[in-house]
């Protein structure tokens, strides 16, 4: 008999071969009835300041013909190992994948795996050659406008974190973590209860992924950008390429990030693609020594040799003048770096990223308030594409504020809460460089004050987060997409049959896990009508 037990917990200086006594004990058996123990799943519990632990979740296997006399409510059966789906008839036409980021890949492997090929269209460059444009825009501020933080195969996520924690609770998560081990991430996310392949490692996990869809007969076709979309009688036909060349297929899947501007500004004007404004989040990324941040979470145990640089996670729904709205972390990197993420010149935006070790000297966090079609409604934005143009519009003068080249402008936490400019924000991860200034001039008041209030209550969880060693640089503005492309049930477009909007791009998914499982789940719709 295989269990799975759970809470199992170790003090930093227990030794991991006590986790067999424990589960042997949580089971009511001896040590020797146990025929292996695996590790599931570890998770850092630090909400005791000093006295951290690790809590595993374990498979264990008893010796032939032993059972477990009792199974307390945190054992269950190990569960079987999951079954190959069926495959299906490969249609005439192989479906078309608009975009290589993770909702585009999965879906690819997702039908591949149902004996269905594909061809993906990217826009940049493969994932290894697009390093080059990226160090480039790190360097000195030059744009490639098609290959960047955020166009490229890999998608955003592949030059930014590298994180597979999602908040969503699926069955094909499991699914997702174990093919990006399978391809060459490091095997500890198998077990990581934040799992984190860093932006050094993911890269090479992609390109692996990519030749194994070739290497089953799928095209990938980089420096190729779709430019529009062919529909007859109601139902798509196939894509127009940049080139002007077409591609015939009456299955597209539509997965282009959320910085695909030209394509949702062409389906708004043309009309026959449903496209609504979708609420977003925007703000700063916060950055601190992560020494700092170490202290605050870990206490006197800050220096421990076991523990991993700290993260956080800070959220809180505040009522300002009568109006309540979320202000929440976002994206947090220990051990990492701020990185500029434009996709268009005069915008300027950031993100953050960790490499595998997570050692560098900073950590930050996206510190961001949540908007509504209301506040685009407010600043004179209205329509499908509101949120767009009032996500472009303060990167725009985020852009002027930090006087160009894609310098942020930026200011310290303390500073921005009293409306001054007197502290130099000084030493910072986020190349090209800061621009001191206030950061007050940037975004409405009402948001403003949101942003204010939370951070003094943030300070109140995390004392010392309110520094002059934190700053705050501008602007984080691509938390997700500000468009949704509308769809029913059936992940098609609720106005183009064989349409399939799917990951962040389309509105559907916030990270790389969430990502790839709505590519999977449209891979899942495609090959069920083809049974």
């Amino acid at each position: 008999m295989a269990y799975r037990v759970n809470n199992i917990g170790l003090w930093l200086d227990e030794p991991e071969e006590l986790l067999g006594q424990r589960a042997a004990e949580k089971l009511g058996v001896t040590r020797s009835d146990l025929a292996s123990v695996r590790v599931v799943r570890s998770v850092l519990d630090a909400r005791k300041k000093g006295s951290p632990r690790y809590i595993y979740t374990l498979e264990v296997e008893l010796a032939p013909g032993r059972k477990a006399p009792r199974l307390p409510p945190d054992v269950s059966e190990a569960p079987p190992p999951p079954e190959l789906p069926p495959r299906v008839k490969e249609p005439e036409k192989l479906p078309l994948i608009i975009g290589t980021g993770p909702a585009g890949l999965f879906c690819a492997l997702g039908l591949l795996e149902r004996g269905v090929r594909s061809i993906l269209l990217e826009r940049g460059k493969e994932v290894v050659t697009r390093r080059k444009d990226v160090a480039k825009l790190m360097r000195d501020g030059s744009l490639d406008r098609e290959s960047n933080m955020n166009f490229g195969e890999g998608g955003a996520g592949a030059y930014t974190d590298g994180k597979l924690s999602t908040r969503i609770n699926h069955p094909m998560v499991r699914k997702v973590i174990e093919a990006f081990a399978k391809y060459g991430a490091p095997d500890h996310i198998l077990i990581e209860g934040k799992p984190h392949i860093g932006s050094d490692l993911l890269p090479g996990a992609v390109a692996k992924l990519r030749d194994e869809l070739i290497a089953g007969g799928c095209q990938v076709h980089f420096e190729q950008r779709v430019d529009d979309l062919l529909y007859r009688d109601g139902r798509v036909a196939g894509v127009k390429m940049a080139d002007g060349r077409t591609l015939e297929s009456d299955r597209v899947i539509l997965a282009p990030g959320n910085s695909a501007r030209e394509l949702y500004e062409r389906f708004a004007a043309d009309g026959r693609v449903s496209v609504e404004a979708k609420p977003f989040a925007l703000g700063f990324r916060a950055e601190h020594p992560q020494s700092l941040i170490n202290g605050i979470q870990y206490g006197a145990a800050a220096k421990h040799s076991k523990l991993p640089p700290a993260d956080y996670k800070l959220a809180e729904n505040l009522d300002v003048d009568g109006e309540v709205r979320g202000v929440y972390s976002f994206c947090m990197c220990p051990g990492g770096i701020v990185v500029p993420t434009p996709t268009e010149e005069g915008l300027q935006c950031t993100n953050g990223m960790s490499n595998s070790r997570r050692n560098a000297k900073f950590a930050n966090a996206g510190i961001v308030v949540s908007v509504s079609v209301a506040d685009f409604a407010r600043e004179g934005f209205h329509g499908p594409l509101a949120g767009l143009e009032f996500q472009r519009y303060w990167e725009g003068e985020a852009y002027k504020l930090g006087g160009g080249r894609f310098f942020a402008p930026a200011q310290t936490i303390p500073d921005y809460l009293a409306g001054r400019v007197k502290k130099d924000p000084g030493d910072t991860s986020y190349r090209p460089g800061l621009a001191h200034t206030d950061l007050n001039k940037l975004f409405p008041e009402r948001l403003t004050q949101s942003l204010k209030a939370a951070l003094r209550t943030f300070d109140r969880k995390m004392k010392g987060f309110i520094s002059d060693e934190g700053k705050l640089i501008g602007i984080e503005s691509r938390t997700s997409s500000p468009v949704r492309i509308t769809r029913g049930d059936d992940l098609q477009s609720v106005s183009m049959r064989g349409l399939y909007p799917v990951g962040e791009g389309c509105g559907y998914a916030g990270g790389i896990v969430s990502s790839a499982i709505d590519g999977l789940r449209a891979a899942e719709q495609i090959a069920t009508e083809l049974a």
